[in-house]
């Protein structure tokens, strides 16, 4: 599945450490504070292997097991980063993307499928979602996708807000 942040899978064969290298590269030091992600998803393996990769930069996993709990657990807590499977018991990855749209400080979703091809990469893309991921997990490709979408959320809040322009001719003071 093509994408801009795609990086050939050679660069990531053997440990998770030269992963760890490659994204502290841009980031000089990643925050030693914790971060939550929301997983939503129906199955308690996501969940499970979620925990266990990303708490090796302690990210806290927070589980949401349908759309519903996903929406209440997001009315309390503001994320970063909220990944999806694709088809929830309650809904779908894009009912979580209009909730997400409709928050002070929305997250960036991520979305997760067995069945993940270009189409769906397209589609979610088109109407605002961060990445795809395929399963079964790639754990390099999980760690890759979560730290991306966490700086790029993070830039995004620290950009200061657009100056309004002026209509044409008009003087702003």
């Amino acid at each position: 599945m093509p994408h801009a942040h795609r990086l050939e899978r050679g660069n990531f064969r053997g440990s998770l450490s030269r992963l760890a290298s490659w994204l502290s590269r841009d980031t000089a030091a990643v925050d030693q504070a914790t971060f939550d992600v929301l997983a939503v998803s129906p199955s308690r393996e996501d969940h499970r292997f979620l925990r266990r990769l990303l708490s090796a930069w302690k990210w806290v996993v927070h589980p949401a097991h349908s759309y519903a709990e996903a929406a209440e657990l997001l009315s309390r807590h503001s994320m970063p980063v909220v990944i999806c499977e694709c088809e929830l018991p309650d809904g779908t990855w894009q009912d979580v993307l209009n909730l997400l749209n409709r928050l002070e400080q929305p997250a960036l979703l991520i979305v997760t499928s067995a069945a993940a091809d270009d189409f769906l990469w397209a589609e979610v893309l088109n109407l605002g979602g961060y990445d795809v991921l395929m399963k079964p997990f790639d754990p390099a490709e999980v760690m890759r996708v979560v730290h991306l979408a966490w700086l790029h959320w993070k830039n995004r809040r620290l950009r200061p807000a657009a100056v309004p322009e002026a209509p044409s001719g008009a003087k702003i003071e």
